[in-house]
């Protein structure tokens, strides 16, 4: 199947200058990224897509024994770099998407020259000497309870994770993202998600990287900021004066000017 199909691939920008791929997290889509495009699109050619079994992906090519695993969604990036002939992108992942590009540079080191991690987390539930956020069963009933009644998961979880109670309408955007995709392909990307451990795998980084963090992330609190900061020697850290886990939405000037700032050193 042609991947720009597959992986629903926009390009916006000038078709000449050095490429920002885009990355979204766990239920969403490149919708996700509207806010902050135009800023980057002015400058840089940013690519765009969609994991597959998300937003305007081709469903059809979803299964279970590829997505089950985090390098199953970094060889989505890998086929759209191939199919887009990128050399030195920059690639910005949002929360697990952050870790999707670290086993895609990895993979493809020619093709993605740096990396910005929005919100990452190589691992959300806490361990001895590491705080992820979450103890093992509070991951165990989030799961249960996505399971039982995913639309009702959704609509309760979806605000907590966008923060920014004073903007309800964040919130029920996310909800609506959530609620689109297709309930058993949620499961497994949920799962994947947050058991995953990516610690190990932050060894590998050998290209600048940006790592973004809110000043209040109820999903990814300061402290992992600061874990993945210190496992990435070549990485700068910045604070967002945002809240939530979704900055592109709720703060999308400043994500946008962060990246920029990022993007411009690497000139």
């Amino acid at each position: 199947m042609d991947v720009r199909r597959r992986n629903n691939v926009t390009v916006e920008g000038p078709d000449d200058g050095p490429t920002v791929v885009l990355a979204h997290g766990f239920g969403c889509d490149q919708n996700m990224w509207r806010l902050a495009v135009p800023a980057l699109a002015r400058r840089y050619r940013v690519v765009l897509f969609d994991y597959v079994g998300c937003g305007g992906s081709e469903v059809s090519a979803w299964s279970e024994s590829r997505y089950s695993s985090l390098g199953g969604y970094a060889q989505d990036v890998v086929d759209v770099c191939g199919e887009l002939g990128l050399r030195d992108a920059v690639f910005v992942g949002h929360s697990v998407s952050a870790m999707v590009g670290v086993l895609a540079a990895r993979a493809e080191p020619r093709r993605i020259g740096g990396l910005v991690m929005v919100a990452p987390s190589p691992r959300y539930i806490d361990d001895e000497g590491y705080r992820g956020g979450f103890r093992e069963e509070d991951i165990g009933e989030l799961l249960e309870s996505l399971e039982a009644n995913y639309l009702g998961w959704s609509a309760a979880t979806a605000p907590m994770i966008m923060g920014n109670p004073e903007r309800p309408e964040l919130g029920q955007e996310l909800t609506n993202s959530f609620c689109a995709m297709d309930p058993d392909i949620a499961r497994v990307f949920a799962r994947t998600t947050f058991l995953s451990d990516s610690r190990e795998d932050l060894k590998s980084v050998r290209v600048p990287t940006l790592v973004l963090e809110c000043s209040d992330d109820v999903i990814a609190p300061r402290e992992v900021g600061a874990y993945v900061h210190a496992a990435i020697p070549s990485s700068r850290l910045v604070t967002l004066d945002a809240t939530g886990h979704c900055p592109q939405l709720s703060a999308p000037e400043a994500t946008a000017a962060a990246i920029l700032d990022f993007l411009a050193e690497r000139r």
